[in-house]
């Protein structure tokens, strides 16, 4: 099981350190944004981007849910270990 985990997250380490060009378009966007490139449009600079973030916002809202879902469970098992070990002496 352990295994796993560290295929998991060296998965997700290489996917973030990754400098590889990132091209989020349609083909029919990227042809519009080519012509509107060639004649001068500044508005055309930032699409890319702008489909970058709209496509990065359920991706965050995954792993935020995701994180606060599991740290409860954390949070739990970590009291249980506590109480085990180092019992209060009342």
């Amino acid at each position: 099981m352990q295994g796993n985990k560290f295929n998991w997250l060296l998965l997700m380490l290489l996917l973030v350190l990754n400098k590889a060009t990132i091209v989020a378009q349609c083909a029919m966007c990227k042809s519009t944004v080519e012509s509107d490139l060639a004649n001068g449009s500044s508005m055309a600079k930032g699409l890319n981007t702008a489909i970058l973030y709209l496509m990065a916002i359920p991706y965050i809202i995954l792993i935020s849910g995701t994180y606060f879902f599991f740290k409860k469970q954390i949070d739990a098992k970590i009291k249980t270990w506590r109480n085990k070990y180092f019992p209060v002496n009342k």
